[in-house]
Formats: structure tokens, sequence, C-alpha cells
């Protein structure tokens, strides 16, 4: 019997309304949540090969916003890019001032990236686009491959390897593996409650698979493992927050502490005793933090 999300009843209270836009040949899908009338919007982007749903326990835990949270082309709900752009970071950062502009939101909108969310965020400012804050939740501080993780990275690389190596079925199967995405949810998990550990594990099961085709993710991967944040980050011009885990195992904190340094005008918010599943283990802790952020003056 599945276990019942532990923000289910908050997120309930919570109006909602789902959409799509048409970006880039990608049907996008989007969730609108909160008071459309509010002052103060915040645009939502997910990590790798997740969805929306990943954000939703900070959502839940939100207040007085209206949260725009989309799933990636190529993931989820939303269909891929057909004009010939990449899933990667400029594909993803050109979608995303796109979607601000479709939306009337661009320089108005908050935005927040969460994991692989971060580097598409920070590149997508550090080009230009136009935002009065931003939010970096789990942020790729340093190279993948540099974590203290760094073998389980390059094990990933291989594992993608031989996804794009077999013929396309096979690949595509070895690529939605569920025993793969177990393995990576029993390793970022850090709870030591055994029901919100069952549930994480559900929730990586349940979207963890959820992308469209094999050249969509293998995309999205390569750009995973080749950028992140710091080789942009002097480029960032505004206010930014970083909401770290004290226990990442993908970027360590001290390199999240030297990034926060990097960054011409940020602040660093640490969280113990969590690792790179803030928004399922402790999303009320990184929602206070960022209703504070967001609440000072400009």
């Amino acid at each position: 019997m599945p276990v019942p999300s532990p923000y289910a009843a908050r997120l309930a209270a919570v109006p909602q309304r789902r959409a799509e836009l048409e970006i880039g040949g990608s049907r996008t899908a989007y969730w609108e949540y909160g008071d459309p009338a509010a002052t103060r919007s915040i645009v939502l982007v997910h990590g790798f090969r997740g969805d929306h749903h990943g954000l939703e326990p900070v959502v839940a835990n939100l207040h007085g916003l209206r949260i725009i949270a989309p799933d990636l082309p190529g993931f989820g709900d939303s269909s891929p890019f057909t004009d010939g752009r990449g899933h990667d970071v400029d594909g993803y950062g050109a979608w995303l001032g796109e979607l601000l502009d479709a939306l009337g939101l661009r320089g108005e909108a908050v935005l927040l990236g969460h994991s692989f969310g971060s580097i598409v965020v920070a590149h997508a400012l550090a080009n230009g686009l136009a935002t009065p804050r931003a939010v970096l939740v789990n942020p790729i501080g340093a190279p993948a491959l540099s974590g203290p993780r760094g073998v389980l990275t390059q094990l990933a690389v291989l594992y993608y390897r031989a996804g794009a190596l077999l013929p396309e079925r096979p690949g595509f199967a070895v690529l939605r593996a569920r025993f793969v995405t177990r393995i990576m949810s029993v390793t970022m998990s850090k709870t030591r409650e055994p029901r919100l550990r069952r549930w994480i594990h559900e929730e990586h099961d349940r979207y963890f698979g959820a992308f469209a085709d094999r050249r969509v993710v293998l995309e999205a991967f390569r750009a995973s493992v080749s950028k992140d944040v710091s080789g942009v980050a002097e480029r960032i011009p505004v206010p930014t927050l970083l909401v770290a885990a004290q226990q990442d195992d993908i970027t360590p904190i001290e390199a999240q502490r030297r990034l926060v340094g990097r960054i011409p005008h940020a602040e660093l918010v640490e969280i113990p005793d969590v690792g790179h599943l803030i928004h399922y283990e402790t999303p009320g802790v990184a929602a206070a933090a960022i209703e504070r952020f967001l609440g000072e003056a400009p």
C-alpha cells in the first residue's frame, strides 16, 4: 500500500491549476499554485529526471506567492523540443526566457532552480535573463565528478553511455530501470524516518522515469555533468539565495561556502542532517528561508 505524502494536507489547501504553452515546439505543461493575483511571482525549475512534483513539498510550505512550476521539455507532461535545440543548459535557458515572456513575467518573477535546475537558472542569468532575485536549492556548485560521491558519478556516466550504445528499445529500458532508481534514492536519502524514506523511494519510482525518450535524457545528463553554477558565478548579477545541505553527496558544503563568495550578491543558508533531497526531507526549512529572503527590501 502506498505511503501517503506527509505534505498532502498542506498542498491540498493551496489553489492550483494546470495549463500548457507551446515553446520551441514543446507542449510545455505547467502548474500554477497560490493566488494568481499575488504581487510576487516565483518560477520553479526542477532537477534532472524529475518533474514539477518534486518541488510540491516546498510549494506546500510557501505563502502569499503566485508559483509557476513547469515540467522541463521532454520530462513529465511536457513533450520534447522539435525546433532543433538541445535538451541542455542552453536549450533550457532559452526556453525559460520564452516561458517568462509567454507568462508576461520576464523581469518580474523570482527564479528558483533546484539541482540541475540551478545550473539552468544560473547560466540563464549570466546570459542576461532578467529577474529581481534568484534562489538556488541544492545548487550544483562544483563539477559533479569532483563531489564526495565522484565515483558514483563516474558509474552513472558509464550507465548512461551503456544506455546510449544499446539498440533503442533495450537502451530505453535500461535507462528507466527501477533498481537503478532505487540505488540513487537510497544513496541520497538521509532521513531516519522509515515512512518518509519509503515515501521518497515511491516518489522516485513514480516520477524518475517520466522522460519522453532516450535522446532527451542523454542530452540532459551530459549537460548535468558538464556544467555547474561555479562556471558562471561571477556573472550572476542579482541577489541570490543558496539553500544547501551539509550532507550533500553531489556538491560538498565546503564547495557551497566557496561558491557563495564568488556570486556578487549572495547569501548561503545551510541545512544540517540532510543531503541532496532538501525538497523532500526539509521543505519547510527551505520554504522559510525563501520567504525570509523574498521578504527583505530589494
